[in-house]
C-alpha cells in the first residue's frame, strides 16, 4: 500500500468547463472534512467541488460527493479510479467551473475519472507516492554528554521528522516505523544508563 506525501495538481478544459484535478495528503475522516471545506471556500467561485478520500492503514475508511452533480456521474467514478490506484491516506477533489455546455451523464463520468487518472500519473510521474510504513511519535530529553553517540545510534532507524530542541536538556521529537519502536526504546535506555526522559 502506498500514501502520497505531498500535494498534486492537474487542470483541463472539457467543452469550456474548467475542471482542476487535486491529490492531498490526509490521515483521518475528520481531516477530509476539514480539506473540504478549505476547497469549497478557495473555489467559492466554482459550479462544483467533487471529492473522493480513501485513509486507514488497509485503505478500509472511503467517502465521496457528487456535489450537486447528477448521481454517480462524479464521486463514484474518482473513488473508483483512486481504489484501483492501490494508494491510501489521500483525498481526490475535482472542482468544475461550468463552461455553458451540457457534457452528459457518460462525458461527466469520462470527465472526473479522468481527471482523477491524470493527476494520479503526474503524482507518479513526479515520485509524490513512497510506501506506507505506520510510524508512532517519540520524544525524549537526553544530557549534552550524550547526544552525539544518541544521535549516531538514530541514524540506525528509520526516522521521520525529527526536531531537536535545545535547552537544559536536548529534545528529540519526531517518529519511527512502529515496528522499532521498541528497540529504539531499549537502546536510547541502555546507551544512556536509564536516564533518559522518557520517549
Amino acid at each position: 500500500m502506498k500514501v502520497l506525501t505531498k500535494e498534486v495538481q492537474f487542470e483541463e478544459k472539457i467543452k469550456n468547463s474548467r475542471f482542476l484535478s487535486e491529490l492531498i495528503p490526509c490521515e483521518s475522516q475528520n481531516q477530509a472534512r476539514d480539506i473540504i471545506k478549505a476547497q469549497k471556500t478557495k473555489y467559492a467561485d466554482s459550479t462544483h467541488v467533487v471529492h473522493a478520500f480513501i485513509v486507514g492503514t488497509n485503505a478500509e475508511v472511503m467517502g465521496m460527493s457528487d456535489d450537486g452533480e447528477p448521481s454517480g456521474t462524479a464521486g463514484r467514478p474518482v473513488l473508483d479510479v483512486v481504489k484501483g490506484s492501490g494508494v491510501t491516506n489521500l483525498i481526490v477533489t475535482v472542482t468544475r467551473w461550468f463552461g455553458g455546455t451540457l457534457l452528459g451523464t457518460g462525458g461527466l463520468v469520462k470527465a472526473y475519472s479522468g481527471g482523477a487518472k491524470s493527476v494520479i500519473e503526474k503524482a507518479i510521474s513526479e515520485n509524490a507516492f513512497e510506501e506506507y510504513i505506520e510510524k508512532k511519535y517519540f520524544c525524549f530529553s537526553v544530557d549534552y554528554n550524550i547526544f552525539k553517540l544518541i544521535k549516531l545510534n538514530l541514524e540506525n532507524y528509520q526516522i521521520f521528522n525529527m526536531t531537536e530542541d535545545f535547552g537544559s536538556e536536548i529534545t528529540l521529537k519526531g517518529e519511527i516505523a512502529a515496528s522499532e519502536f521498541d528497540s529504539l526504546e531499549k537502546k536510547m535506555l541502555d546507551l544512556s544508563n536509564g536516564k533518559i526522559k522518557h520517549i
